[in-house]
């Protein structure tokens, strides 16, 4: 499927009628201090932008702004296909990490029903909640993962689990916080290939946190550098990576990754 993309370089308004999540303005303090200020960011529904950066430039933090768990001024607003907002998109994230009792018996159907009724868990759950954690499983390929014990899951396993769950219902907005920490090379493929998949499938708009420039050229359909509390450059993976600012901070010229087209090719992404 073909996505528009925004019909000028400062993401204001969209080309045709898409569906599209925007953040304007974005600023946190905490104990006083700046951690992030007018951020901007446009992303339109089947894209998948990438947030990089150095250690502590706020990555996290704009994650956890969006998700509504920290204070911050601006707007968060979701665009529908009729171009009507709403006050604040659905969401579904996964985060680095999920700390558990390895020793717990709590089963992956637990935690789904946990989060979906209000039945104790260790209790026999109905057939059609059984189906419902099934069907949400295979969207990742994990549905035979359903009676497994979270403390027995590997690293990929799990991650494909929080992935489900994430995706249960199906958000407008899906924030993923560096997701495949630790992961092993096959099951990091195996994330992203999935979630490659499941935007096309599902025209979602994909906010990911990652350290894997690599993954980011491969999957990213934009790219957003944070540095200095705020965006300092946005664009295609072609565009952030050749940026001079990019280059200094990772000590990488990716510039001859990608194809030498002169159509295509530029000097440097444009600065927010």
């Amino acid at each position: 499927m073909k996505h528009s993309k925004c019909a000028n370089s400062e993401f204001k308004i969209c080309e045709c009628n898409l569906c599209c999540t925007k953040i304007n303005h974005f600023g946190v303090k905490r104990s006083g201090m700046e951690i992030l200020k007018d951020v901007n960011l446009h992303i339109h529904c089947g894209d998948l932008t990438a947030i990089i950066g150095p250690n502590g430039s706020g990555k996290s933090t704009l994650l956890k702004a969006i998700l509504g768990e920290i204070p911050h001024t601006g707007e968060l607003q979701f665009l529908d296909a009729k171009n009507k907002g709403t006050t604040r998109p659905s969401m579904g994230y996964v985060p680095q990490k999920l700390d558990l009792d390895a020793s717990s018996p709590t089963s992956v159907l637990d935690l789904f029903a946990a989060a979906h009724t209000n039945i104790p868990i260790w209790f026999t759950y109905p057939k059609k909640i059984r189906e419902r954690v099934r069907e949400s499983l295979a969207r990742t390929q994990g549905e035979h993962l359903i009676n497994k014990r979270l403390g027995d899951l590997s690293g990929g396993e799990l991650q494909r689990v929080l992935l489900a769950l994430a995706l249960d219902p199906i958000p407008h907005l899906l924030l993923l916080d560096e997701p495949v920490s630790g992961i092993d090379q096959k099951g990091l493929e195996l994330f992203y290939e999935t979630v490659s998949i499941l935007r096309k499938n599902y025209d979602l708009s994909i906010i990911l946190v990652s350290h894997d420039l690599n993954l980011v050229a491969e999957y990213a359909d934009r790219v957003a550098f944070v540095n200095k509390k705020t965006i300092e450059c946005c664009g295609t993976p072609q565009e952030v990576f050749s940026n001079a600012k990019v280059i200094q901070t990772f000590g990488l010229d990716w510039s001859n990754r990608f194809e030498k087209d002169e159509r295509d090719r530029v000097d440097n992404a444009f600065m927010v």
